[in-house]
């Protein structure tokens, strides 16, 4: 049974900002605690999370312009997570504790996780820096955050089958109540929303093995379930005085609370969505400087510039290239692939066109069929012709058209031309899978070449003919 703490991290009297980062941080990564393994981060390296986690803070300060009093700043956030002992693993905890702060950061936030075993109960250590990852503002704590990361970190226990604490004692005889007592006491009743997130709560508590299970579930709970357009569902609760439905979206009920979220739930998955960190080409770091970029932009490339080399070397290594011939020939194969789609999206392309041209004219002949006809009955009479003269022009365009598009073949019945139309469309949309899988791919070789290039001082061609030699 899970249990969260939200701090927020000061510098201490006397110390410095540096430190203090320093201090917090190297607590969590202290490898007997953590047993040297059982460490995760996001958008940082775990070796210089405080040194990015400080250039973070200069790049808002040179950014914004603002700065915060020594006392009032918050350096970073800490989450602490405990476990019930014996009911998960290490490596378990240390993947429920990066998606509780995936989730609870929305992937705005550089975090650093940490699972130490050194107690009875296995617990993380979770960090995520105050300023956001584009540096342009800071995470603003708001009131209720700790309930609102409480019920956050109870949904991810309940979607990976550990226990919760339901009925928690308060703490201390203060006013303030710990979340359990909060929740069951609050003097207001919960609205339509809160009820129906309880009720999905304890109907994947149950461990549905399948979407009608689950909603079988909601009804027995006295939910009545209606499917609305685009594969949605809502929920309404006649018995409870609900007049509307509620639609099951996280934008209506919260993060965790969207159809997809549920779904993943009831596969048995986490929901966890890392995002990967994008391959990016190295900095030119003389250039930069040439142009007027400061120490404090150097210290930064040098560090930026190692983890795209490092991420190039695991690239290599997943793939089994250990010459320098196979990247090159990867490289062109995914430039190939990537091209040779491009091709064919363009030729079901203009199919595709030539079709609905096709179609067009066919409709258009059989419309003005009979006003020619009828034209030709009058040995083309040119008053017939005054009187109808817009029909046979459409008809011998629509005859033009034909003509063009066939090349001399018979013309398709209209349910043909309707299939082929189909078959296209179909074909398209494969297709552009494909084509945005090898754009992706041949953009990541091609990155991870030009860094082992630059790695190699192939960059310049004189420069790699004396290497060959």
């Amino acid at each position: 049974m899970a249990t969260t703490t939200l701090l927020p991290r000061h510098a201490g009297e006397g110390e410095t900002i540096a430190a203090a980062i320093r201090d917090c941080l190297d607590y969590g990564k202290n490898p007997e605690k953590t047993e040297g393994k059982y460490i995760s981060a996001y958008e940082c390296d775990p070796a210089t999370v405080a040194e990015e986690f400080l250039l973070a803070k200069a790049s808002y300060k040179a950014a914004t312009g603002r700065e915060q009093k020594k006392k009032t700043d918050v350096l970073c956030y800490q989450i602490r997570m405990a476990f019930y002992p014996g009911e998960i693993t290490p490596k378990e905890a240390n993947r429920i504790g990066y998606e509780l702060a995936m989730r609870w950061t929305k992937g705005r936030h550089a975090f650093l996780v940490t699972t130490h075993t050194d107690k009875k109960h296995i617990h993380c250590h979770i960090y995520y820096n105050s300023t956001s990852l584009d540096c342009s503002r800071k995470f603003r704590n708001f009131w209720g955050s700790s309930f609102a990361l409480r019920r956050l970190s109870d949904r991810l226990c309940l979607e990976n089958g550990l226990s919760i604490v339901e009925n928690p004692k308060p703490r201390s005889k203060s006013k303030y109540k710990h979340y359990g007592e909060w929740q069951k006491e609050r003097k207001r009743s919960l609205n339509f929303q809160e009820r129906l997130c309880l009720a999905i709560d304890t109907a994947l508590a149950k461990r549905p093995a399948s979407l009608e299970e689950f909603l079988n579930l909601m009804k027995q709970a006295g939910y009545e379930v209606k499917k609305v357009r685009g594969g949605g569902l809502s929920f309404r609760l006649p018995g409870g005085g609900q007049d509307r439905f509620t639609r099951l979206r996280a934008s209506t009920l919260g993060e965790g609370y969207d159809l997809k979220d549920i779904m993943v739930a009831i596969e048995g998955g986490t929901g966890r969505r890392e995002t990967e960190r994008k391959i990016s080409l190295a900095v030119d770091i003389q250039a930069k400087l040439a142009e007027g970029k400061g120490p404090g932009y150097e210290r930064w490339a040098k560090v930026f510039n190692l983890k795209q080399m490092a991420a190039a070397l695991a690239y290599l290594q997943d793939n089994g290239l250990t010459e320098y011939s196979q990247l090159e020939k990867k490289a062109e194969e995914a430039s190939d692939r990537f091209h040779a789609l491009s091709s064919q999206i363009k030729q079901t392309e203009t199919a595709l066109k030539a079709n609905m041209e096709l179609k067009a004219a066919t409709v258009q002949y059989a419309k003005t069929r009979l006003v020619f006809d009828k034209y030709k009955a009058s040995k083309y009479s040119r008053k017939f012709l005054a009187e109808h003269e817009a029909d046979i022009e459409l008809y011998r365009a629509a005859q033009d058209d034909m003509r063009r598009l066939l090349g001399g073949a018979k013309l398709p019945k209209m349910e043909a031309q309707k299939e082929e139309g189909r078959k296209l469309v179909a074909k398209k949309k494969r297709l552009y899978g494909e084509y945005q899988k090898a754009r992706r791919d041949m953009q990541e070789v091609l990155t991870i070449k030009a860094n082992i290039d630059c790695l190699l001082g192939y960059s310049e061609p004189a420069k790699k003919k004396e290497m060959e030699r």
